[in-house]
């Protein structure tokens, strides 16, 4: 199988995304995409998270080209309200744990928290994290020299999912070469290869379903089984609507909030002229219409526009069919829920890219394709599921079903490690284990307060017995001090840097 024409069908961010990925690893292929001129966008990509640096830096796409276009603004974190327990929230900052001489310290943290109990879980990303300090200010800075922070590095976006898809069409893809068409697909023709033609004429070495959750060339047509998540994940709907803001200065945050409410969770993106907001919840535990008056009783507002979204939670077992690729929701989706959608896209298209630079594809390349993607969609749903599995909410029959869940041995063994590691840094501080080896599974244990629980019995083990000599001990050494030291010397250095709002007004909107 040579591919040297290629049909993307659908648009929005996910359908251009491809687009502009393949016109520019293959300028010499021929791209078209093909969009209903009456279908709208499902739009719920409006967070990402940092990973998608590396695509736009693939892509030589820098800020200023579409900031201003796609009503953009910077984020450094993602927020977790109320989902532990009420009453409490914790952050998930982007980047790299802060270690003093590249010495892995992880455990500086929990011991802190061992001696001093009542240190709230919140502290555990002020104490590791420098770009706290800007997020707890409401900042942000391309640079400074005192505080161990990289803009381009760890920073990601909040921007109009729509807007983005348009700016990739108009100033990106069209003028690099790629087709345009919009039309409705209304007749698929196959044979034994996958799909001949579409609507009796437009042909291709190679299609690209991009058609969202109904995934029309893939599920519709070629009929490849699709694989539930819904023992993992519990949530399938949505309710969305966008807010204004009251007072722009103080609630454009560089940060995604989201809230647990009574039968799931609530998202905060705010953008440059608006706020996006919604409510993703479990149609097992409540009805659509009372999903949307515990929205709007969240929200203190009924006089809103709401967008209803069922969503199909899973991903199709294979990938690559015949001359048939899914790339985003037509390929899989999680939940909104730490800003996975348009992760899997520029992740996915990464993995096609690859598989396309060879001469040919084999059947490898396409088996290849699918044990690439799918693996990344099995660790990241498997993250996902441990926001729920570490909850102790226990509130309304759905948090009462979550709580007494029992949890597949792949999302045990996703969080159970990490209790091993920090006992490591215990015994050992010279240990050379990487703290983010299992990515920010280390910051939502932290917020939901699970850690190295057997630290008392490992230190009654390897030091005598007299944990409370231990605990003096530790604490005489300085590492707590240097924990707050470091929080309030990042804390000074961002204090007189702009804040977002002036930084963004400044620097794209003009």
């Amino acid at each position: 199988m040579k591919v040297n024409n290629v049909i993307i069908v659908g648009g929005g961010s996910s359908g251009w995304m491809v687009a502009a990925t393949l016109i520019r690893f293959f300028p010499n292929k021929k791209i078209t995409l093909i969009e209903s001129p009456n279908i709208s966008t499902v739009g719920v990509g409006e967070s990402t998270l940092g990973s998608i640096r590396e695509w736009t830096a693939s892509l030589n796409i820098e800020d200023k080209d579409f900031i201003p276009y796609t009503d953009a603004s910077y984020k450094l974190s993602i927020k977790f309200t109320d989902f532990y327990k009420k009453g409490e929230a914790f952050h998930y900052p982007f980047g790299k744990p802060n270690f003093d001489n590249n010495v892995a310290n992880a455990n500086d943290w929990w011991m802190k928290k061992f001696v001093k109990p009542k240190t709230p879980n919140s502290d555990y990303a002020d104490c590791i994290f420098p770009q706290m300090a800007l997020v707890n200010q409401n900042k942000i800075t391309f640079d400074n020299n005192n505080l161990p922070f990289k803009f381009k590095e760890d920073t990601a976006f909040h921007f109009d999912a729509t807007k983005f898809g348009l700016w990739l069409r108009d100033h990106y893809c069209i003028p690099r070469g790629v087709k345009h068409i919009k039309e409705d697909v209304n007749t698929i023709e196959q044979d034994e290869n996958g799909i001949k033609t579409l609507n009796n004429k437009h042909k291709a070495d190679l299609f690209i379903d991009c058609t969202g959750f109904k995934s029309l060339l893939l599920g519709q047509t070629l009929k490849e089984e699709f694989l539930s998540f819904e023992d993992m994940l519990p949530n399938n709907s949505a309710w969305a609507t966008r807010l204004s803001y009251k007072n722009k200065r103080k609630e454009l945050l560089p940060y995604t909030n989201c809230t647990a409410i009574e039968n799931g969770w609530v998202w905060n993106i705010p953008l440059w002229s608006r706020i996006g907001t919604g409510y993703v919840y479990s149609d097992k535990f409540v009805d659509d219409d009372t999903a949307l008056k515990q929205f709007q009783k969240h929200l203190g507002t009924k006089e809103l526009d709401f967008k209803k979204i069922k969503m199909r939670v899973g991903i199709h077992k294979r990938l690559w069919v015949k001359n048939v690729v899914a790339i985003g929701l037509s390929a899989g989706f999680i939940e909104p829920l730490e800003s996975n959608g348009l992760f899997s896209v520029h992740e996915f298209v990464h993995k096609l890219v690859r598989n396309l630079q060879r001469e040919k594809v084999s059947q490898w390349d396409k088996d290849n394709y699918t044990y690439g993607c799918r693996q990344i969609f099995q660790n990241f749903a498997e993250f996902v599921a441990s926001h729920y599995a570490l909850s102790h909410r226990d509130d309304t029959e759905y948090w009462k079903a979550n709580l007494n869940k029992e949890w597949s041995k792949d999302v045990i063994e996703r969080i159970n490690p990490l209790a091993q590691g920090f006992l490591r840094f215990v015994v050992d501080r010279d240990s050379n284990y990487h703290h983010d080896t299992v990515g920010g599974i280390h910051c939502i244990a932290a917020g939901m307060n699970w850690g190295p629980t057997d630290m008392p019995s490992v230190m009654k083990s390897q030091y005598n017995g007299d944990i409370e000599f231990w605990k003096k001990h530790w604490n005489n050494l300085g590492f707590l001090d240097n924990l707050e030291n470091k929080k309030k010397m990042w804390a000074s250095a961002v204090k007189n840097e702009l804040s977002l709002y002036d930084f963004l007004q400044t620097n794209y909107y003009k």
